[in-house]
């Protein structure tokens, strides 16, 4: 297997257009990194440090920044508005008979027009959460005070670079390997492993060690299942009747239709911290405008997300609501029953047509379920180990665990198909 794998690699940098393509992506998230280390103008950086420590949740939004928001840096709100204004946009398929024809219906050209929606609806999200959080930051005294002309600026600052982003990720869809959006929060992960593995070497004692140990042996265990998880998949055998092409008679052939366990992927995850930090957003806004009760509610949000259990048990349950949701906008057991009814595709011993819907879509409810609750329970795996130890482990996130995984699983197996490509 080892074997194998270095094989792969050398034929990977042997041929020029492939490892073209990866110092392309690695050039790429260079430049990610060096923009996330410059920091916004009037940074308190022991008051950041204070304020990020105490709050969990704006360390897992951290996450989608790929560290740049615990630097209050150019490219704090990271692709988060990008990512936003994509599930805006997938939802309103639901909505807009429009969006949903040209998503579905209109191939390549339909597809490019919904990506072009995407990227306009991200500039006014940009906008609103770079002011929500620079309101925030300024109520906690993270951040000088700011004059008009100096938030107007920072403002504009901060969406821009969360364009900037937006287009980087891009570009490396197109000219690198993989997802370039997820390859940036990847890299925004990994970037804080090892100051996290050094900060906690450095705190520790003797008496630590087993719970570091049992730390390690847990996060290993975590890996394993998100990995196993991320791959399984329950197959519908499916089978194809008898063609008569001219004089001849086509045998049928069989195959079948994958539903993976995790159909959303991390998607209810990210929708879930979107809609927790909506309220936030509202409140901070209307806090910059010196409302008094919009201070004092959002005092308490901002206590009610600190607290470890109330914030694990919501945000469970945004998670396991969102991740059958998100399927169900997804994978419709109507068009696909169509589409194999359309092509002379069966379920063996299951009518075409209303029959193989309604088989498909009870599949699909019993497979989603231990998909939802795995993807919650390793959600709020931080959340459980604070509450349980009282110590903050956001290295050991489910959350940036079950990115990286599956990030790293999806840029394998494209680099694996760009090696086998050229083989041929």
């Amino acid at each position: 297997m080892l074997s194998q794998f270095l094989h792969k690699i050398k034929l990977a940098f042997s041929d020029k257009e492939i490892r073209t393509r990866l110092l392309f992506l690695v050039a790429a998230l260079a430049l990610f990194r060096l923009l996330a280390a410059i920091p916004i103008p009037g940074v308190d950086k022991a008051a950041l440090a204070n304020f990020f420590a105490s709050n969990q949740f704006l360390g897992l939004l951290n996450i989608f920044s790929g560290g740049g928001l615990s630097r209050l840096s150019i490219v704090m709100l990271g692709v988060g508005p990008y990512i936003t204004s994509s599930i805006i946009m997938q939802l309103a398929t639901i909505v807009f008979p429009q969006i949903k024809n040209a998503y579905f219906e209109e191939g390549e050209a339909g597809r490019a027009k919904f990506i072009e929606w995407s990227r306009l609806l991200t500039i006014p999200i940009a906008l609103l959460q770079s002011i929500a959080f620079l309101l925030l930051l300024e109520g906690q005294g993270v951040i000088a005070h700011l004059g008009t002309v100096s938030l107007i600026a920072n403002i504009g600052l901060v969406a821009a670079g969360s364009m900037l982003l937006m287009w980087i990720g891009e570009l490396v869809t197109e000219f690198g390997i993989g997802n370039g959006v997820s390859l940036i929060i990847f890299a925004g992960i990994v970037a804080r492993v090892p100051s996290a593995i050094s900060q906690t070497i450095f705190a520790s004692t003797a008496a630590n060690i087993p719970a570091y140990l049992a730390f390690g042996a847990f996060a290993l265990l975590m890996t394993y299942a998100v990995v196993v998880v991320s791959d399984a998949e329950r197959s519908i055998p499916i089978a194809y009747a008898r063609a008569v092409r001219g004089a001849a008679m086509q045998q049928g052939a069989s195959t079948y239709l994958p539903i993976r366990l995790l159909q959303a992927g991390v998607i209810p995850i990210i929708f879930a911290l979107s809609l927790l930090l909506l309220p936030q957003m509202i409140l901070s806004v209307l806090s910059g405008l010196h409302l008094s009760f919009a201070s004092g509610a959002s005092l308490w949000y901002t206590s009610f997300l600190s607290d470890p259990w109330k914030y694990g048990s919501l945000y469970f349950i945004l998670v396991v609501l969102f991740t059958y949701f998100y399927t169900a906008v997804t994978f419709e057991p109507h068009r696909v029953a169509e589409n194999l009814q359309k092509s002379g595709a069966f379920v063996p011993g299951v009518r075409p047509g209303h029959e193989t819907e309604s088989y498909i879509g009870a599949i699909v409810n019993r497979v989603t379920l231990p998909g939802a609750v795995f993807l919650g329970l390793i959600a709020v795996a931080p959340s459980i180990i604070q509450g349980l130890t009282g110590v903050t482990t956001l290295i050991l996130g489910g959350t940036a665990l079950l990115i990286g995984v599956q990030v790293a699983l999806d840029l394998a197996q494209k680099l694996d198909a760009q090696v086998s490509l050229h083989e041929y």
